[in-house]
């Protein structure tokens, strides 16, 4: 690694020639730019963490150093400067040492380099929760898929892999107001064996969740489900791709992509926003299924009292 009176140096010469467009962007904001674009495994959302936060250190390492540091192969920095754009590691290298050189220097916002990535995650899903918001200002898919969801008996409701979580939190919730929801979170044939009795029993709707990184077996599941007569609401991220070629309505949802794991304020914002829209469809079934099972709840001391 230079010496800050080299770095000083070498970053007077990049500041003030043409070498680099983004010369006037504060160091996080181009690490960002450059890590934010592509979808990186958790492992590369690692390094690329690392990198961020160890930017003037990181950048002269060399591509053992750095896999030791972060706790990967070395295979692994290489695929990831792929996955970013670049030939291999050395190019990435360069570009990250012009960064870290104006940093050096006290280029640009270089404090800005120190800035809370845990507050920048908060901040990108906000941004997803405003994109939704906007998204909500005509409702009325929204409003219409509920009616259908909950007309259907029974509703199949599928999440595979880290979708589980929603699939679940979805089900638990539907159930209070829908006579039979029948959860999936098993692929393969166990999945086929649920959607095909789901059909033969009169269920005309599967609702699925799928977020990043996309599962072959979630595909596979929704086109058995086509295949057997469901029709397929689907909760993701994008709305174009092989999955949403599968679905009758698709509601892309952005998920936080800064942390090691996706973060899903805004797909839970989603679900719930489905969720109110079936209680809507059918507001008598709704208030006699949520009273019967308060008394349940009172008579069998379910929960704490405050």
């Amino acid at each position: 690694m230079p010496s800050p009176q080299q770095a000083r140096a070498q970053a007077s010469v990049i500041t003030s020639g043409k070498t680099d467009p983004e010369v006037g962007a504060a160091p996080t904001s181009q690490l960002r730019e450059l890590f934010d674009g592509p979808r990186l495994s958790p492992g590369q959302r690692r390094i690329a963490q690392y990198l961020i936060e160890h930017i003037t250190e990181a950048a002269f390492l060399s591509i053992t150093d750095l896999a030791e540091r972060v706790g990967v192969s070395q295979p692994s920095v290489t695929r990831f400067a792929a996955a970013v754009g670049f030939s291999g590691y050395p190019a990435l290298r360069e570009r990250l040492q012009a960064i870290a050189l104006r940093t050096l220097a006290g280029g640009p916002a270089a404090e800005e380099n120190r800035s809370n990535e845990l507050q920048a995650a908060v901040d990108a899903e906000i941004e997803n929760l405003e994109n939704l918001r906007r998204d909500f200002a005509d409702p009325d898919r929204l409003i219409d898929v509920g009616r259908e969801l909950s007309a259907s008996t029974p509703l199949t409701v599928l999440g595979l892999r880290i979708s589980v979580s929603l699939a679940e939190y979805f089900a638990y919730a539907a159930r209070r107001i829908h006579p039979d929801v029948r959860l999936v979170t098993r692929g393969g044939s166990v999945a086929y064996d649920a959607i095909l009795q789901s059909r033969e029993a009169g269920g005309t709707w599967l609702l699925a969740f799928d977020m990043p990184r996309h599962a072959h077996e979630t595909l596979t599941t929704l086109r058995v489900a086509r295949s057997a007569g469901l029709k397929v609401a689907l909760v993701t991220d994008l709305a174009l791709g092989a999955l949403a070629d599968e679905a009758d309505v698709t509601f892309a949802t952005g998920t936080g992509s800064r942390l090691v794991f996706d973060s899903y304020a805004a797909p839970g914002v989603m679900a719930s926003a489905l969720l109110q829209a079936m209680t809507d469809a059918d507001p008598e079934r709704t208030q006699a299924r949520l009273e019967d099972y308060e008394q349940i709840a009172e008579q069998h001391q379910f929960f704490m009292r405050d």
